[in-house]
C-alpha cells in the first residue's frame, strides 16, 4: 500500500490537467470530445488502482502517465505530429460529428502515443515489454469496454442508423482490438530498435503518418 500511495500522485495530477481542459475547451470542440472520454477513462484507472485490480501498480501506474502525459503535451501546447493532426484541423468541422472526434482521438491516442508509452515506461522501470503486457492488457480491455460506451453515448438515433449512411461504413472499417494488437507489436519493435536510433526514429515517423492518415478517414465530414 505505501508503494501505490507513492504513485499515486502522477495520476492524480493529469486526472487534473484533464479537467482543466475539460472547463476551458468549448463543448462541442473535437478536442473536448475526446478529453472527455479520455478523462473517465482515466479517473476509472485511478479507481481500479486503489481497488487493486492492477496486480503491478508501480508498473500500470507508470505506463497510465506516460501514456497520459503524451496526450496533455500535445493538448496543452498545441503542436501536433501527424497522427494528431487531422483532430486538430477538423475540431471545429460543423459536418463532423461528435462520435467520430472521439474515435479519431483514441485512434491517434491508442495507434501512436501508447506504442510510445510503453518504450518510455519500460525506460522508466528498467524492464522488458513483456513485464507490462499485463497492465497494457488491462487498459486495453478498459479502454474497449469504453468504446462500446462511446459508441452508444455519441451515435446518431436510429433515423440516422440505415445501412446506407455513410457513417455506419465508416466507423466499422476501425476497430480498437485491431489497433491495440498493432500497438503492441510496434512497442516490441520500437523496443528492439532502441539501440538504432536512426532506424527507431524512421519507423516511429512511419507509424505516426499512418495513424494520422487513419484518423483523417474517420474524420470524413458526413451529410446532413
Amino acid at each position: 500500500m505505501a508503494l501505490l500511495e507513492h504513485f499515486t500522485t502522477p495520476v492524480d495530477t493529469v486526472v487534473s490537467r484533464m479537467r482543466t481542459l475539460d472547463a476551458t475547451l468549448p463543448e462541442r470542440d473535437g478536442i473536448a470530445v475526446f478529453n472527455r472520454v479520455y478523462l473517465a477513462v482515466t479517473e476509472e484507472v485511478g479507481r481500479r488502482l486503489y481497488a487493486g485490480d492492477f496486480t503491478d501498480p508501480a508498473a500500470a501506474i507508470t505506463l497510465d502517465v506516460r501514456f497520459a502525459e503524451r496526450y496533455l503535451r500535445v493538448a496543452e501546447e498545441g503542436c501536433p505530429p501527424a497522427c494528431w493532426r487531422p483532430l486538430f484541423q477538423f475540431r471545429r468541422h460543423p459536418g463532423v460529428r461528435p462520435l467520430q472526434f472521439a474515435l479519431a482521438g483514441i485512434n491517434a491516442h491508442i495507434g501512436h502515443d501508447l506504442a510510445l508509452a510503453v518504450v518510455d515506461a519500460c525506460r522508466t522501470l528498467g524492464c522488458e515489454p513483456a513485464e507490462l503486457e499485463d497492465e497494457f492488457d488491462r487498459v486495453g480491455d478498459l479502454l474497449v469496454s469504453l468504446e462500446e460506451h462511446i459508441r452508444e453515448e455519441l451515435m446518431p438515433g436510429p433515423d440516422l442508423l440505415q445501412i446506407a449512411d455513410p457513417l455506419t461504413h465508416l466507423l466499422g472499417a476501425w476497430s480498437l482490438d485491431r489497433a491495440r494488437d498493432a500497438t503492441w507489436s510496434a512497442a516490441r519493435a520500437l523496443w528492439a530498435l532502441r539501440r538504432l536510433p536512426d532506424l527507431a526514429e524512421e519507423f516511429t515517423d512511419r507509424l505516426d503518418g499512418a495513424v494520422g492518415f487513419a484518423g483523417r478517414m474517420l474524420l470524413t465530414p458526413m451529410p446532413d
